[in-house]
């Protein structure tokens, strides 16, 4: 901490005494001392809007709060802090629209839920204000430990979070709504094995508490455990049948199996009852999109739009179809909602990122990007990515994933030639290259498989710890016992995925930072690089809303220092384990697929077979953004879109250096 850090947390201190004594003049002073000094000071703006609002100074509160609310668009207590502003300004719907988006934000706020309930009594809303006095209720009831565990959580403050919860633990073992609290944490880092763990141990001790069983399905999702998560779905619609929430929890899930007569079922179930609701009628297009009904999939998400004209999600859905072409009402309704001051964050995200690809599809260059460029700079607010920090994470792995490290564990592992991985970044072509192979007769084709993130993620250890010292370098550690058992845990736990060929796809992009850890346990997997030219592949990628991860995406620079890491990163691939990967670049593909499928299955050691050169006409399940691509023969158009926008590019042409001029050579 810099000495003038120390100096804004002794300055805050003394102004929030200050507060507390009423002496709002002098504690206003004293925190724009702090802002002075640090103008972004998240915690000093929040306090300098209390006293603004204490001394009836309105219209200065509201604008401190905006500045936050630009800053940080989840930050609860900003939301809050609106609602206070607008109540005591008698502007009851204003104020009621804040405190509803400060519980989304952080759902810890109990005095934003029992502001809520108050003014949903005002309004006649008997039901809502119901609702929110139970919140509010249940919060008081927890103990305070928890209270601030999951303010810490909600305002990013994981570490924080996850100390206070552990002791918490220490004293009360079983208290389930802890563990429920630590799954999540463990959640937002990536910890999925801890998670589920945590929720499992949660559900045996309180098997009744449906908060829980929820959250385990989520967990066992993330860890594409499907018939687990369908399991516990089929228990909570067998406790409530008629509850519409297990009815939606049950429909995604049996979608999940491949079972969509069932999630179509239920999911028209819960329309009966709430033939409104977005949400449903999103996740229901969204169903209808994985198995290739386009047409059907269209009406429900512009169903979804009718029902909720701010539900962004559906009009993105729309976007994310790529085919399809927004009409000139759709494009009006949906710049006059963005211009709408109380959209929550995720909604200014998806309507931006829609809007960029209706102006793209109308060839209004300008337009879309500022579009796109808007979209990104509002994701990249929520994000904690650090694009220097994984330039370090991907040079450890080269620093000490060696060849003295492959020749100390050659012919460890355990042996199935199975897996075919597919690396690369996004939006490279790798959903192409998965379709081909997945269209052979002895390949089954899977999904982006968690596995290798999940055990890397083990072997780095405990959260608190220093994680770059325990991975990589721990793989220099393990025994010959260990690499084979990891291999066959893989091998035993992609088994849910597999329809019975020798041969599966796993086709997650980001495992190009592990191959070292995938050779190490199985040395006879198959390793594809899916490349394409640097400036297609990583604008793609910014125009590309995720539906999690990826958040390198959300910037021309950190995805160009991205795409120079991965780049320098598999040139150190090929030089410690030559030979070992297949670098197959799109634009080849696009130009020769018959040549490009040979060589392919050639290096698969697979024989050739026509129908890896008819994928489009393989049906499956596809759930990545390029599912309708994969559907089309191969085409052309795609492959230099990203000249359209060629002068917003600079900074990514920078960013790239090396690896756009390695390229072009």
């Amino acid at each position: 901490m810099t000495p003038a850090n120390d100096r804004s947390v002794d300055l805050l201190k003394q102004a929030r005494q200050l507060i507390y004594d009423n002496a709002l003049s002098d504690a206003l002073a004293v925190v724009r001392q702090v802002l002075l000094d640090e103008p972004d000071d998240l915690e000093g703006l929040y306090m300098k809007a209390v006293c603004e609002r204490y001394l009836e100074q309105y219209g200065e509160a509201l604008q401190t709060v905006s500045t936050l609310k630009e800053m940080a668009p989840d930050f609860g207590r900003a939301w809050q802090e609106e609602g206070h502003i607008y109540k005591a300004t008698g502007e009851t719907e204003l104020a009621l629209k804040a405190y509803v988006q400060a519980c989304r934000s952080n759902p810890a706020l109990i005095a934003s839920w029992k502001a809520q309930a108050t003014l949903f009594e005002k309004v006649g809303d008997a039901k809502a204000a119901l609702q929110a006095r139970a919140q509010a209720e249940r919060l008081d009831q927890l103990p305070r430990e928890l209270v601030a565990v999951t303010n810490f959580i909600h305002e990013g403050k994981l570490q924080k979070a996850e100390d206070l919860c552990r002791a918490f633990l220490q004293k009360k073992p079983q208290h389930t709504e802890a563990m429920r609290l630590l799954a999540d944490i463990a959640v937002r880092f990536g910890i999925y094995q801890d998670a589920e763990f945590l929720l499992e141990s949660a559900v045996d001790f309180e098997p009744e508490n449906h908060q829980l069983r929820l959250d385990y399905i989520q967990v066992l999702r993330k860890r594409q455990k499907f018939e687990l998560a369908l399991e516990q779905a089929k228990h909570l619609h067998q406790r409530e049948p008629d509850n519409p929430l297990f009815q939606s929890h049950l429909a995604i899930e049996s979608m999940q199996v491949g079972d969509h007569e069932t999630a179509f079922h239920f999911f028209d179930k819960v329309l009966e009852k709430i033939p409104d609701d977005a949400a449903t009628l999103t996740s229901k297009g969204h169903a209808l999109k994985t198995f290739g009904r386009n047409e059907e999939a269209v009406e429900s998400y512009r169903a979804a739009y009718r029902a909720m004209p701010e539900h962004g999600d559906a009009f993105y859905s729309l976007a994310n179809l790529k085919t399809y072409s927004f009409t000139d009402s759709e494009v009006s309704r949906m710049k006059e909602t963005l211009e709408s001051a109380h959209l929550n964050h995720m909604q200014r995200v998806h309507f931006c990122f829609a809007l960029g690809k209706a102006y793209e599809d109308a060839a209004s260059f300008d337009k879309s990007f500022q579009y796109y460029q808007q979209g990104n700079e509002l994701k990249r607010l929520q994000s904690r990515y650090d694009a220097d920090r994984m330039t370090a994470e991907l040079s450890a792995q080269k620093n000490i994933c060696t060849k003295d490290l492959f020749q100390k564990h050659c012919g460890h592992g355990h042996l199935a030639p199975d897996p075919i991985f597919i690396v690369g970044l996004p939006r490279a072509g790798s959903t192409l290259l998965e379709q081909i192979l997945a269209s052979h007769s002895q390949v089954d084709g899977t999904l982006e498989l968690p596995n290798i993130l999940s055990l890397s993620h083990r072997l780095r250890g405990r959260i608190a710890g220093n994680e770059e010292a325990r991975y990589p370098s721990v793989l220099h550690d393990l025994s010959p016992d260990q690499l084979e058992s990891f291999g066959k845990e893989y091998i035993a736990n992609t088994q849910v995925h597999r329809q019975g060929a020798p041969y599966f796809t796993d086709k997650m992009p980001n495992n190009f930072r592990h191959i070292a850890l995938i050779h190490l346990i199985l040395p006879n997997a198959k390793i594809i690089d899916a490349r394409r030219e640097p400036l297609a592949c990583c604008f793609s990628g910014f125009k590309q809303l995720f539906a999690e991860g990826q958040e390198f995406t959300y910037g021309l620079r950190e995805i160009g220092q991205y795409y120079r890491d991965y780049t320098d990163l598999m040139r150190h691939w090929d030089r410690v384990l030559p030979g070992k990967i297949l670098r197959v670049q799109y634009e080849d593909v696009v130009a020769d697929l018959h040549g490009q499928v040979a060589r392919i299955l050639d290096f698969c050691g697979l024989p050739f077979e026509d129908a890896c050169v008819e994928f489009h006409k393989t049906e499956r399940s596809v759930r990545t953004a390029s599912s309708e691509q994969v559907r089309q023969p191969i085409y052309q158009s795609g492959v230099a879109q990203w000249k359209n926008y060629e002068q917003f590019l600079e900074p990514l042409e920078k960013a790239l250096g090396p690896a756009l001029e390695e390229y072009r050579r």
